[in-house]
């Protein structure tokens, strides 16, 4: 079983996916600072689970 089969992961990916379109509508000058901020900080939580997932003990 491999991380990208849990649920939490999969929500994860998909909240990615939906913040990374939303900052994309943001005005041009709170695009690139503010927009990559958030863009970065949606992505941790994902991170997050791939490393528990791998610091795991069979």
């Amino acid at each position: 079983m491999s991380y990208k089969n849990l649920e939490i992961w999969k929500l994860a990916r998909e909240i990615v996916i939906e913040v990374h379109e939303m900052t994309l509508k943001l005005p041009r000058f709170k695009m690139y600072e503010e927009g990559s901020q958030i863009r970065r900080s949606s992505k941790t939580t994902k991170s997050t689970i791939v490393e528990g997932y791998g610091r795991r003990r069979i």
